[in-house]
């Protein structure tokens, strides 16, 4: 009974009573009064029919009403009166409504686990953006009030707390400033200049700027120097996304290690990885490195300095570019990011529209 249509119901039902009246008359003719043969036969067909439409009416006003109901409450938006359906008894009403009703609580269920991670999330985001404001806040209060108790007459206290006060100012604006720039880049805001440029050269650029840190725990930077890759991006923008990676490279990698920036061609697209034989990453930590202020041990990487948003900027910039950044890592061994970007362009394909429309 579970697949049948209103309408098999319906039939089922009127033979029923043609079957009731047919044996009812026959006996009635038997056993009382001689009934025509027509009769036997015409009257249960009249009554069967007349049943048949009965029946049909009010089981098919019934369902229409009780499935108004449900759709109602399962569907978003108004519908107009001659937009609203009319379900007919020779469709699969009650399969559709069923069908209708799981997939509704199955996307009522997904949004609600979606709801719930947000709310997780939420609640670790504000958290660890109170804790990591908290620590420089916290440190200009204390040196702001050594030195109202009389540290501001200790030249060697006053000058020393001040540049202290300065450094914890300094960590404070910069994670303001990568607050801004990742909240620009979700909301679209962020523009990017594209253009050609050599990825060997802006790797060189970002080796020489962070050569002195590299220096403090030997480590070692290098780029493959004879390669000369040209690729279609924004020059300050991939800038970022290296000094990030190669920077968090630097912090958290081991004394005397190594650090390598390295490209490939690969068609229409450049590779690029940033790759260390650094202390390597748990790999159930490696799906959540990209979230704003995810550290893995956060006692000891918060005492390393940033802001906690490096990974996650570098992840927008270059899903800005359509690409995406990915991280594969072994402990003990050591993690390797990767990323993606367009190769250099010709004149043509750069004179195209916002839309892909080429300019002629």
């Amino acid at each position: 009974m579970k697949n049948n249509k209103p309408i098999d119901i319906i039939l089922l039902g009127s033979a029923i009573v043609v079957a009731t009246t047919f044996i009812f008359t026959f006996a009635l003719h038997l056993l009382v009064l001689t009934i025509p043969i027509w009769v036997i036969i015409a009257l249960p067909v009249f009554i069967g029919l007349t049943s048949f439409y009965i029946f049909y009416f009010f089981v098919e006003r019934f369902i229409n009403d009780r499935l108004k109901v449900v759709y109602r409450s399962i569907r978003k938006g108004k519908t107009k009166k001659d937009q609203k359906p009319r379900y007919k008894m020779n469709d699969e009403v009650f399969e559709d409504a069923e069908e209708a009703t799981r997939v509704y609580s199955d996307k009522r269920q997904v949004d609600f686990e979606k709801l719930e991670e947000q709310e997780k999330y939420r609640r670790e985001f504000l958290g660890n953006l109170a804790h990591e404001l908290k620590t420089p806040v916290f440190s200009i209060q204390g040196y702001i009030l050594t030195l109202l108790d009389g540290g501001l007459e200790d030249e060697k206290v006053n000058r020393e707390f001040l540049e202290r006060a300065s450094i914890a100012t300094d960590r404070m604006v910069t994670l303001l400033e990568d607050l801004d720039g990742i909240t620009r880049m979700e909301s679209n805001i962020l523009k990017l200049d594209m253009k050609n440029f050599s990825i060997g050269d802006l790797s060189k650029e970002v080796i020489d700027s962070l050569e002195i840190k590299a220096t403090e725990k030997n480590i070692t930077l290098t780029y493959p120097k004879d390669k000369n890759l040209e690729v279609y991006a924004d020059r300050s923008k991939i800038a970022q996304v290296l000094t990030n990676l190669v920077e968090n490279s630097i912090t958290y990698g081991n004394e005397n290690g190594a650090t390598n920036i390295r490209f490939f061609q690969m068609n229409d697209l450049i590779l690029v990885e940033v790759a260390d034989n650094g202390p390597g990453i748990q790999h159930k930590y490696l799906n959540r490195l990209f979230e704003r202020f995810f550290r893995i041990e956060k006692s000891r990487t918060r005492n390393e300095g940033g802001s906690g948003l490096g990974l996650s900027i570098a992840k927008h910039i270059i899903e800005s570019h359509n690409q995406s950044l990915t991280v594969r890592s072994t402990v003990g061994m050591g993690s390797t990011f990767a990323f993606t970007l367009d190769s250099a362009k010709t004149e043509n394909e750069m004179m195209v529209t916002s839309r892909g429309v080429k300019i002629h």
